[in-house]
């Protein structure tokens, strides 16, 4: 039945047999550049005396490795444990550049850290400088940037080369909700935020290159296949599609009865993925010419659940757009089809609300990674 398949494999997922720890252990003064190397970083704090890594020794990863079913990925583990965090994490996404090598982490504690996806996982650096809780990460399409926005009202990009500040973001008059970087084309991002605005930065300017102004607060953002245009997702359970050149909606997709706290547009740029506060998941056609009459929305998924602290649960897709995945208050991920709507992937672990669960940028590498409310990260591979 689906029960005993989502059941078979949330078990090979999540099996304590076969998972990796890996805590934060790199050393050195908060604040300091770290050793010289092709990204330079800012040491983290020293790992505490009751804290372990299992990741160090070889020998028992082969063990374990080799004890579940036949692998789907480079993974050092079919699962492996992130943590080090001081709090919650709202947010986490893989490099998009150099096959997704890297993977950054941020929440409630201020501090971005920069991860290795494979090998051993290590914990290589720490960015610091946001003032509140940071409340969502992106990549430049290049790797070369990191982009953070926060609580403290502020959006940074951070240089991934000189583990420094790029430039720092004013113009937000409250807290900054979401972030999110162009596919292509000049270092654009687009921020939302309670001040009802989104806003378009270009990182060779300090003002904001546009302001787009909104009734209700903007809790998630994403450009389309071209930067020209953009979603915006907000309080008013509408995901608005914008024309930047004439700064214009140019539909809007009404089908949410909640809060719209993530949006995620497909590898092929026809199709967007939302996450609401009405408990579901959302697919809808974003092409330019839709039949009049014709919904835009295909598809609605039922099985993530938001709860009353009323967190930004984010969504994605897989990276060859088979897969879509969304946050969820219940502690689970969940994995749906795209093409077919059902479940195929229930997944316990986390012991708080899973906030982002993304999927790694290469299509090769099934890899999912999940930050949640209890300050761990999960990496898991699928079959």
């Amino acid at each position: 039945s689906v029960l005993s398949t989502i059941l078979h494999r949330s078990t090979s997922y999540l099996n304590v047999g076969i998972m990796a720890t890996v805590s934060s252990t790199t050393t050195g003064k908060r604040g300091q550049a770290g050793a010289s190397s092709a990204l330079a970083v800012v040491p983290t704090k020293r790992m505490r005396a009751n804290e372990t890594s299992s990741a160090g020794s070889g020998k028992e990863l082969a063990v374990m490795a080799n004890a579940g079913p036949p692998r789907s990925s480079d993974l050092s583990s079919p699962i492996v444990r992130l943590s080090g965090h001081q709090g919650a994490l709202h947010s986490v996404r893989f490099c998009p550049a150099d096959h997704g090598r890297l993977l950054a982490s941020a929440g409630k504690d201020r501090d971005i850290f920069i991860w290795e996806t494979f090998g051993d996982n290590a914990n290589i650096g720490l960015l610091a400088g946001h003032k509140k809780s940071i409340l969502d990460l992106d990549w430049s399409s290049d790797g070369e940037y990191i982009y953070s926005c926060s609580a403290d009202k502020t959006v940074v990009a951070w240089d991934i080369e000189t583990g420094k500040r790029k430039r720092a973001f004013k113009g937000h008059e409250t807290f900054v909700n979401s972030v999110s970087a162009v596919r292509r084309g000049p270092h654009l991002l687009l921020t939302g935020s309670d001040d009802c605005t989104a806003r378009v930065w270009d990182l060779r300017q300090r003002r904001a290159a546009q302001t787009l102004q909104h009734k209700y607060q903007v809790l998630s953002t994403t450009f389309g296949d071209s930067s020209d245009v953009c979603f915006t997702g907000g309080l008013d359970n509408v995901v608005q599609a914008w024309d930047r050149r004439k700064e214009l909606v140019t539909f809007t997709l009404n089908e949410c009865q909640d809060s719209v706290t993530g949006i995620s547009l497909s590898p092929d740029g026809n199709y967007l993925l939302s996450n609401s506060m009405d408990n579901r998941l959302r697919i809808f056609d974003i092409r330019p010419f839709v039949a009049p009459g014709t919904t835009r929305c295909l598809k609605t998924l039922a099985g993530v659940q938001h709860s009353f602290e009323k967190l930004l649960l984010r969504c994605s897709w897989s990276a060859d757009g088979k897969r879509v995945t969304g946050g969820s208050s219940d502690r689970f991920v969940y994995v749906f089809s795209a093409h077919t709507g059902e479940l195929e992937y229930q997944l316990p672990g986390h012991e708080g609300s899973v906030n982002e669960v993304v999927f790694h940028p290469d299509a090769d590498q099934p890899i999912l990674a999940s930050a949640g409310s209890d300050g761990v990260i999960f990496l898991g591979e699928l079959a």
